[in-house]
């Protein structure tokens, strides 16, 4: 694994407050009179698990600076040293940012280095929102079944980024509110929802994010997402269809004004990303290409998009030995081990799958890509381990782009 380090001098409070540019993370000296200098940035995408049964737990694990998982999770981070990070599973709640950034992130945890992350930004989700309805049909109104987004209570399972570059928060666009009806061709289950119940349906199981971030005078939009996983449903695939379409709407955000002009978001803008502009999808999308239990063509609605990028596959030697020793599920698996990010139960089913992605636009030509999943023999093998993970059942997932010349 491939560390690097670097800082920037700024400290802002996170989420929404702005900062003047610094020095870039990472520089190669290539510059004419007229050229700005080409930039490596890594994004990493993280699942960390940073998700706690009761509200205002994680918060109380944070304040101490002494929680091992989310030590586990910071160094994590510090070893990978990604220049922009997306956390999904991250309990919202806009204190746990600072928290997690200055008692864990900020402090070398286990003879790692330390990482600056002067910029953040969250934002409500859609978890544990209730909705009014009893969305599961099991007779039962409430619980975390019948939220907008499943979770025990308002923000369970949220997100953060966390970014060494400034995040152009004025810019920011969310989706939290978006009605699934209201996408064309949608995938709403016939005749499971009355009219009632699927007239105000979000789409967001959690929410989607265009954070548009500063990098060397460029900007760069993370697409942040979190799709509902494609089970814990009924023959009706109501959670299958919904992670296709949650996956859907960056295709189509991504694809153009003839795609995109059904799209709004939360403040009433419509449209979708803008021709030419840069990107990285990034998150769990909780679909994997060839196995799993998601709908298929899934994710592929994003890895065959046209605009999105030529792919240096992510990959560790890591998965490729947890396949090999778990078994079960996996010997029956058409995908390459070697691109697995998430260790799931493999008796009986679905086994590990590749469900995390940092997916670069066209535009961002990829320079490497890695997934942090040591093998047993390897030093940092503990941050990873077996079941019970001592810190996630996901693994980080990283790519390094370069930003071209501007001409």
């Amino acid at each position: 694994m491939t560390t690097r380090t670097g800082s920037l001098s700024t400290l802002v409070v996170a989420a929404l407050v702005g900062a003047a540019l610094t020095t870039p993370a990472v520089a190669a000296p290539s510059r004419g009179p007229d050229r700005p200098v080409e930039l490596d940035v890594r994004f990493a995408t993280f699942n960390a698990s940073l998700n706690r049964a009761s509200e205002g737990q994680l918060t109380a694990d944070l304040s101490t600076g002494e929680d091992q998982q989310a030590r586990n999770v910071a160094e994590t981070i510090q070893r990978a040293a990604p220049d922009v990070v997306l956390v999904n599973e991250f309990d919202y709640d806009r204190d746990n940012v600072d928290l997690f950034r200055d008692n864990y992130l900020a402090v070398g945890q286990d003879g790692a280095d330390p990482i600056d992350y002067p910029y953040a930004y969250v934002a409500p989700s859609n978890t544990g929102v209730p909705s009014g309805f009893d969305l599961n049909d099991d007779g039962e109104l409430g619980g975390p079944d019948d939220a907008y987004g499943f979770g025990e209570f308002p923000g369970q399972y949220g997100m953060v980024v966390y970014s060494r570059f400034p995040i152009e928060t004025h810019a920011v666009r969310t989706f939290q509110r978006f009605r699934w009806t209201d996408m064309p061709g949608n995938l709403i289950p016939s005749g499971f929802y009355d009219a009632q119940e699927r007239r105000p349906l979000r789409l967001s199981s959690k929410s989607h994010w265009d954070v548009p971030i500063r990098v060397g005078g460029r900007t760069v939009h993370l697409l942040a997402a979190h799709p509902t996983p494609p089970t814990f449903d009924g023959p009706e695939d109501r959670n299958g269809r919904r992670n296709h379409d949650e996956i859907r709407f960056w295709a189509d955000y991504v694809a153009g004004p003839q795609h995109s002009r059904y799209i709004y978001d939360d403040r009433g803008r419509t449209g979708g990303l803008r021709p030419g502009a840069r990107f990285v999808i990034a998150g769990d999308y909780n679909a994997d290409p060839v196995d799993g239990d998601s709908r298929d063509g899934a994710i592929n609605q994003l890895l065959d998009h046209p605009r999105v990028g030529a792919q240096v596959v992510p990959d560790s030697e890591g998965a490729v030995e947890a396949a090999e020793v778990q078994g079960g599920a996996n010997d029956s698996h058409v995908g390459d081990p070697a691109y697995d990010t998430a260790d799931f139960n493999d008796d009986p089913e679905p086994g590990n799958l590749r469900v995390d992605y940092v997916l670069p636009s066209r535009s961002l030509p990829v320079r490497d890509a890695g997934v942090f999943w040591p093998t047993s023999d390897d030093p940092l093998y503990d941050l990873v381990g077996t079941f019970p993970f001592p810190t996630s059942d996901h693994r980080l997932v990283w790519t390094d782009v370069r930003l071209p010349h501007r001409r």
